[in-house]
């Protein structure tokens, strides 16, 4: 009577254990790429930063600045951008 289901668990305990440890491994590497991700969207460094010509047609867009004070800016930017060396 004691060995009518031991060879079920005999099968079934590696399959149990492979899972398991399948299941740690993969929530280790969810939980460290999620880390990862936060930390660089708060980095300063790693985020892109938007030039001049960029920021001022964003404002343009959004009707922070009229006309005539964006086509002065982009000249004002234009004459003071550096050449190449």
């Amino acid at each position: 009577m004691y060995w009518n289901g031991g060879w079920a668990w005999t099968a079934f305990m590696p399959l149990l254990w492979i899972a398991l440890i399948g299941l740690v491994v993969w929530a280790v590497v969810r939980l460290t790429q999620h880390s990862a991700r936060s930390q660089d969207a708060t980095d300063p460094r790693k985020t892109p930063r938007e030039t001049p010509e960029e920021i001022l047609d964003r404002r343009f867009a959004s009707g922070e600045i009229d006309e005539d004070t964006y086509t002065e800016a982009r000249k004002r930017l234009a004459a003071h951008r550096p050449g190449p060396r």
